[in-house]
């Protein structure tokens, strides 16, 4: 399969949550127009969105709902639960593990770490907060999918490594500092700061 870019699968992403939203609503069928406003794109791209991944829909009935959310999770991965760690058990830490949307969709938050002596052994949401110095020999008894980083900058590649090291592929990261990873681990920046200065260029632009 061709590599596909990440705004496709960012958009394959928003076409699943309208369908399942379509679904709730007892939705049969739903047509790329309609997938189209929700992706923010146009109906001839969420055509040929999906086109890398096969011919789905006929010309004037549209989608099937359900047959078109079954193959966009697959696509995505999503036909499994995702085992995830999260690294950084402070405020943002803690809204994260609170978070209902990541079990709803897969994602399975097993263990929380932290190296404040005054956070560990407290419980967040159900899960203790354990030592960080266990990471590397947890992770070899209970391999993970994807760790959430949420340290601050001048910790994050040092963890990032020791997660490298333990087996992790995929990295949410949270910290305000880019991660140097091997070809072979997929890492995912959330930057606040960018992302509220995108907010006022559009706000100062209107």
């Amino acid at each position: 399969m061709r590599k596909i870019s990440d705004s496709t699968v960012r958009r394959l992403a928003l076409y699943l949550r309208f369908l399942e939203q379509s679904a709730a609503q007892n939705l049969a069928t739903i047509s790329s127009a309609e997938l189209a406003q929700r992706g923010g794109t146009t109906s001839a791209q969420v055509r040929k969105d999906l086109s890398f991944f096969g011919s789905f829909g006929k010309r004037g009935l549209g989608y099937s709902v359900p047959e078109l959310s079954a193959r966009i999770r697959e696509i995505l991965g999503l036909k499994r639960t995702h085992r995830v760690v999260l690294v950084g058990a402070g405020k943002m830490g803690g809204a994260l593990l609170h978070y209902r949307g990541f079990r709803q969709h897969g994602f399975d938050v097993v263990a929380v770490y932290d190296k404040d002596p005054k956070k560990i052994g407290t419980r967040s949401n159900g899960l203790m907060v354990r030592d960080v110095r266990q990471l590397e020999a947890d992770l070899r008894k209970e391999p993970t999918d994807i760790a959430i980083l949420v340290t601050p900058a001048e910790a994050a590649q040092e963890v990032t490594d020791r997660l490298i090291r333990a087996g992790v592929k995929a990295i949410l990261n949270f910290a305000p500092v880019p991660l140097a990873v091997p070809s072979d681990v997929a890492v995912q920046s959330v930057n606040m700061a960018l992302e509220l200065e995108t907010l006022s260029y559009a706000l100062a632009n209107r």
